[in-house]
């Protein structure tokens, strides 16, 4: 089964990729993958060593319940549910390639279906086996978890999640097109126009190669941990600035707890943006680990937010630039900190080359700061595609796991939409027009998710739950008014005796803890 496998198991062939392998399931089997390659293997491996060691914990319970699961849900404390299973994986929080921040969320639930989604089998195999502690007496699956899961089962059993490299190969040239054609008419012409156009260029090539770094960041392009990790240092870092260090530790807990107001920092931009009035008073950041209140500057911002929204996003690649270098200096642990470093600097290095060696006219050194502003505005497309899939649907407060109730399915749908177009237009929409299925399933690959959405929309039509895919425009639309119906009521906030600015709401909200 490639690295730590089960070596018996054999790999899907093109006829299963077809459609499917036709051979069933043996009892205890299923399938999963390991570098994008499905193979048939047992749901549960023993541990020998694992035993012996629960034999010789005497603070363990009698019986494992998810009650008592729920109560080891902290970063020096941690316990996980998969399959069922429950596992003791405190000492491992520090050395998790993901950070510690995604475990934490999902620490004291069931965690199945997000591990399923982030790991390779021989995880299952290699790893998890070291760390189990009982099975979960009261753990059940639900006939919606079931079918759900069968979707996984199915692309798995097509070969679904083996990537096409074709594909990557033609947008590899079409990257290179692109920055080709910037450096050509940014060095090689005199004109203002042809410099422009080279900045416009530029951008594009930014706001495409990010779809690569998406793609590569969720190991969803070789499969291969080590090698996505180094290409995603010359895609990230060093050609478009993007720190693939932090922009891996903000995603990651963006995809366990989307939207969630105290947990997922892609929510969390005040004082500049508010998502939902919900978000007003006072809550502490458990990615930022800090308290974030409404003060006056926020109350003030977020009541102009839906006039403020495409301007700031059109300059909002300098944040990006600036979050991935606090990381690096912080003493967070970021893997390969010291190449990231290098590449980061080495973006620096030529965009700055780049800027310099304009052969300028009339303009002066405006035409080199215009050169900048324009390649950045063109490139701030790629973050209103983001903010676009997430701030105008359903937020939430807290975790979105409790107890034995099946929620990561329904909580990916209800905080996530897709946008409705030809698939000609794919190239453009650089995988994100499919962002419930990538929530999903983030390790497969682009190419196929336009697929999955079509069994995703039969499931949610037998269910009766709501799949959202609205126009581009629409979409457009829909956020720019629903920043406006939060930006009214930012206006009504009152400064309340703690010192910010709080609605009546936020009594109810502080409450909840």
């Amino acid at each position: 089964m490639g690295k730590g496998g089960n070596s018996k198991a054999a790999p899907a062939t093109a006829a299963a990729a077809a459609g499917g392998d036709a051979s069933p399931l043996a009892p205890g089997e299923v399938w999963r993958e390991d570098e994008g390659v499905s193979f048939k293997v047992q749901r549960f491996y023993e541990s020998k060593s694992a035993l012996k060691t629960i034999a010789k914990r005497t603070d363990l319970p009698a019986k494992i319940t998810m009650a008592e699961a729920a109560k080891h849900n902290k970063r020096d404390d941690l316990w996980v549910i998969v399959d069922g299973k429950c596992y003791d994986v405190t000492r491992y929080v520090e050395h998790h390639p993901g950070g510690w921040l995604p475990m934490v969320n999902l620490g004291g639930k069931d965690a199945t279906d997000a591990f399923a989604n982030y790991h390779p089998a021989r995880v299952y195999k290699n790893m998890l086996p070291q760390y189990f502690i009982g099975d979960v007496v009261d753990y059940r699956e639900t006939e919606f978890q079931k079918g759900h899961r069968a979707i996984r089962q199915r692309l798995l059993a097509e070969g679904m999640f083996e990537t096409r490299m074709s594909y990557y190969y033609k947008l590899t040239a079409w990257f290179a097109a692109l920055l080709a054609g910037a450096v050509y008419c940014t060095l090689a012409c005199e004109s203002f126009a042809a410099h422009m156009a080279g900045a416009v260029l530029l951008g594009a090539f930014w706001q495409q190669m990010a779809g690569l770094g998406h793609d590569i960041g969720h190991n969803g392009v070789t499969h291969v941990w080590k090698t996505d990790n180094t290409i995603g240092l010359l895609v990230g870092n060093f050609l478009t600035g993007i720190g693939m260090g932090w922009w891996k530790r903000s995603h990651n807990v963006h995809h366990v707890v989307c939207n969630s107001i105290e947990h997922d920092p892609d929510i969390q931009h005040m004082p500049i943006f508010a998502v939902t009035p919900e978000i007003f008073g006072r809550f502490f950041s458990s990615y930022h680990q800090r308290w974030i209140e409404t003060d006056a500057a926020a109350r003030f911002l977020v009541s102009y937010q839906h006039w403020l929204f495409y301007p700031i996003m059109a300059f909002a690649r300098f944040n990006l630039y600036a979050q991935a270098w606090l990381l690096l200096l912080s003493d967070e642990y970021v893997h390969n900190k010291k190449w990231e470093m290098v590449g980061s600097a080495g973006f620096i290095a030529w965009l700055s080359a780049l800027v310099a060696y304009i052969p300028v006219g009339s303009w002066g050194n405006w035409e080199r700061v215009l050169y900048l502003v324009v390649s950045h505005n063109v490139a701030g497309l790629l973050h209103v595609q983001i903010c676009l899939s997430h701030f105008s649907m359903e937020t939430y407060h807290g975790v979105p796991y409790k107890g034995d109730e099946d929620e990561w399915f329904r909580m990916q749908l209800a905080t996530t939409m897709n946008i409705d177009c030809p698939a000609w237009l794919d190239w453009f929409h650089i995988g994100l027009q499919f962002q419930i299925e990538h929530h999903l399933w983030p390790r497969l690959p682009r190419h196929n998710l336009r697929y999955a959405s079509k069994l995703v929309q039969e499931f949610c039509k037998e269910q009766g739950v709501r799949y959202y895919m609205p126009k581009w425009v629409d979409a457009q639309l829909e956020l720019v008014a629903h920043m406006k119906e939060t930006a009214i009521k930012a206006k009504d906030l009152k400064k309340g005796d703690a010192g910010f600015y709080e609605s009546p709401l936020w009594e109810g909200l502080n409450a909840q803890g």
